[in-house]
C-alpha cells in the first residue's frame, strides 16, 4: 500500500510566532518538504492546484517537474488538477511531458477544485461543472489513446487532425484519478473508464466515505474492469502527532484554533471526532487508520496533509519522519495483512501499465509522426 503526503499549499500566519511566510518562502519551502518525503521514505507527493490568495501551487507540472530532478524514488502526484477549467489540450500535453520527465514516476487526480470563481477567471460555467469534467476528460483520453484526433464538442473549439505532443511515455498514457468528495457523477466517471476514486475526505465523516467509495466500487465491476474489491481507492486524510498525546494536543491546538479552512469554527476534539483528523501519539495515528479499511475496504493509497495552517517547515519535516517511522511501518503491515488475494497492494507502476498494454494489444505510439496540417495524414 502506498502512503504519503499532500499539499494545499497556503499561505497562513503562524499562530504562535505571528510569522507570515511570503510566496516566494512558501513555494521552497514545499519543494523541501517533497525532497524530505522521498529521502524518508515515503510513496508520494502530491499537490493541489489553486489560482487564488492564500495558496501559491498555480502550476502543479512546473513544480513537480523540478522535484522529478530533485528526488529518487518517490511517485509525484497532483490532488488536484483542474480539469473543468484547465484546457483539456494542454493538460494531455503538460502531464505527458511530466510523464517523460520522470520517466513515468508520476500520475495525477483530476478534480473540480473547492474555489467557484475560478470558473469565470477562466472563462467557464460553475453550472456546468460536472459537464465540464466529463466532456474535457473525454477529450484528454483521446489526446492520449489517437495520434491524430479530430473532435467537436460543447466547451471548446473543435480539433482537426490535432496531434498532442510529446506521446506518452512508452505508448501508455498516465494512470489518472477521479478526486471527488460529495460528487456522484465524479466516481461514475472513475468507474466507467476503469481509473482510480480518490475521496479526499479530510472534512467528511467516515460513513459518507464509505457510501462514495462503495458506489464508485460498485459501478467498476458493473463496467467490466474486475471485481468490486479490485478496483483502486485512495483516502485523505490529516494528523499531528508527538511521542505523548498531551504534547501533540497542546502544540497543535492554536495552529487549529486559527487554520482559515475550520478556526473559530467546531472545536479540535469535535473535529477529530467527526473527520480523520487525528491528534495523538502516532499509536493513535495508526490504530485510527488502521480502521478505515473496515469502513472502505482494502484501499491502494492514503494520503496526509500536515504542511497546512502556518505550522514551521521544521515542525513539518518532524512530522514527516514520525509519519515515515513511527506510523506508515505499521499501517503498511495492517493493510497487507488479510488482504484478499487479487486485490492490488498498490496502484499500477509505469511498467506494469506497459506490460498490461502490451498483453492486451494496446500500446500506442510515443513518437510524433509528420502530420499533413491540412488533411491530418501522416506523411
Amino acid at each position: 500500500m502506498q502512503f504519503g503526503i499532500f499539499t494545499v499549499s497556503d499561505v497562513t500566519t503562524d499562530p504562535t510566532t505571528g510569522t507570515t511566510p511570503d510566496d516566494t518562502q512558501r513555494v521552497r519551502d514545499i519543494m523541501t518538504i517533497a525532497e524530505h518525503a522521498d529521502q524518508a521514505g515515503l510513496d508520494v507527493f502530491a499537490t493541489g492546484e489553486h489560482h487564488n490568495p492564500p495558496f501559491v501551487a498555480s502550476s502543479p507540472t512546473t513544480m513537480l517537474g523540478y522535484l522529478a530532478g530533485r528526488t529518487k524514488h518517490i511517485t509525484l502526484s497532483t490532488s488536484t488538477t483542474l480539469i473543468t477549467t484547465n484546457d483539456p489540450v494542454r493538460i494531455a500535453e503538460e502531464y505527458a511531458m511530466l510523464q517523460v520527465i520522470s520517466d513515468g514516476r508520476m500520475d495525477l487526480m483530476m478534480g473540480r477544485g473547492n474555489t467557484g470563481p475560478v470558473y469565470p477567471w477562466f472563462g467557464q460555467d460553475i453550472r456546468q461543472g460536472v459537464n465540464l469534467a466529463i466532456e474535457n476528460y473525454a477529450l484528454v483520453r483521446q489526446l492520449w489513446e489517437n495520434e491524430v484526433v479530430n473532435w467537436q464538442g460543447k466547451f471548446r473549439t473543435p480539433l482537426q487532425g490535432f496531434t498532442s505532443t510529446p506521446r506518452p511515455l512508452d505508448g501508455v498514457a498516465p494512470f489518472v484519478w477521479h478526486g471527488s468528495i460529495r460528487t456522484p457523477e465524479i466516481a461514475e466517471q472513475a468507474a466507467y473508464y476503469g481509473d482510480g476514486f480518490f475521496h479526499n475526505n479530510i472534512f467528511w465523516p467516515i460513513e459518507h466515505t464509505a457510501q462514495m467509495v462503495g458506489l464508485y466500487r460498485q459501478r467498476f465491476e458493473h463496467y467490466g474492469h474486475g471485481a468490486a474489491n479490485q478496483a483502486m481507492v485512495g483516502l485523505g486524510g490529516q494528523f499531528f502527532a508527538r511521542k505523548n498525546s498531551q504534547d501533540a494536543i497542546a502544540e497543535f491546538r492554536p495552529y487549529f484554533d486559527n487554520a482559515p479552512v475550520y478556526g473559530h469554527g467546531p472545536s479540535m476534539e469535535d473535529f477529530t471526532e467527526q473527520t480523520p483528523l487525528t491528534v495523538g501519539s502516532p499509536q493513535q495515528v495508526i490504530d485510527r487508520y488502521a480502521a478505515m479499511k473496515d469502513s472502505v475496504g482494502h484501499y491502494q493509497r492514503q494520503l496526509f496533509l500536515v504542511d497546512h495552517a502556518g505550522l514551521p517547515l521544521k515542525t513539518v519535516l518532524e512530522q514527516i519522519d514520525i509519519l515515515a517511522s513511527d506510523i506508515v511501518p505499521e499501517l503498511r503491515k495492517i493493510n497487507d495483512e488479510g488482504r484478499p488475494a487479487g486485490v492490488p497492494s498498490n496502484p499500477p507502476s509505469h511498467a506494469e501499465r506497459v506490460a498490461a498494454a502490451r498483453a492486451a494489444g494496446t500500446v500506442g505510439t510515443d513518437h510524433v509522426a509528420a502530420v499533413d496540417e491540412w488533411t491530418g495524414a501522416s506523411v
